[in-house]
């Protein structure tokens, strides 16, 4: 990539309990985040999106849209909880959001910026039991109070919500029925996997997060 310096969002993360699991359920599951670092980078006013596999079960996405940023890591935490072929393995998510240099090709190696820095630290202080955090600029305390509160409610997903919750908080804003004919279930199924993973309520806090970015 080249240019002048931009604001980004960075996603920065690790499997957890990968050391304990096959080596390929690991490879596995980044895959299916690589994957769903390109269904990001279809979603309406984003740019381009980057992904780099990092130390063994580590892992970044730069994501040229920094409002969406929440939404993503959202994306991404679901897809993984859900997949059934790479054991569950969940994955912390640090959310960095400032600056990002130039940098030379699609690996994020050689790239630098203050939305690095801040994503890389954050996910060095988040513990075992943490899933989601954010700073960088713009960030208050509010922000971080909506991703506490986002976090305790993707804790008690199931696998089955998860899945549900993926579909449900795109940016495309599906139906129920849209939902139902993905995963080849009934609306009223789906209807109940979305209420018991509080996915309204997420899709609302999403859509204001975008209206009012940090």
């Amino acid at each position: 990539m080249t240019g002048d310096t931009s604001i980004v969002a960075v996603l920065s993360g690790d499997l957890i309990g990968s050391s304990e699991a096959p080596p390929k359920e690991t490879s596995i599951a980044i895959n299916r985040i690589l994957a769903t670092t390109a269904k990001i980078e279809t979603w309406d006013g984003n740019g381009p999106t980057y992904f780099t596999r990092m130390r063994g079960d580590g892992w970044q996405i730069v994501i040229s849209n920094p409002t969406y940023a929440l939404r993503a890591a959202l994306k991404v935490f679901a897809n993984q909880i859900s997949a059934k072929e790479s054991g569950y393995l969940q994955t912390r998510i640090a959310i960095g959001l400032g600056t990002m240099n130039a940098f030379d090709g699609a690996d994020l190696s050689s790239a630098s910026g203050s939305a690095f820095e801040a994503s890389g630290r954050t996910l060095d202080a988040m513990t075992r039991s943490d899933r989601f955090a954010i700073a960088g600029s713009g960030v208050s305390p509010l922000h971080q109070a909506v991703v506490e509160l986002t976090e305790e409610q993707i804790g008690r997903w199931t696998p089955e919500q998860a899945e549900a919750a993926a579909y449900y908080l795109s940016p495309s804003d599906p139906t129920l029925k849209d939902i139902a004919g993905e995963l080849g279930i009934s609306t009223q199924a789906v209807h109940s996997r979305i209420r018991g993973a509080g996915a309204q309520a997420l899709r609302n806090v999403v859509e204001h997060w975008e209206d009012t970015p940090c």
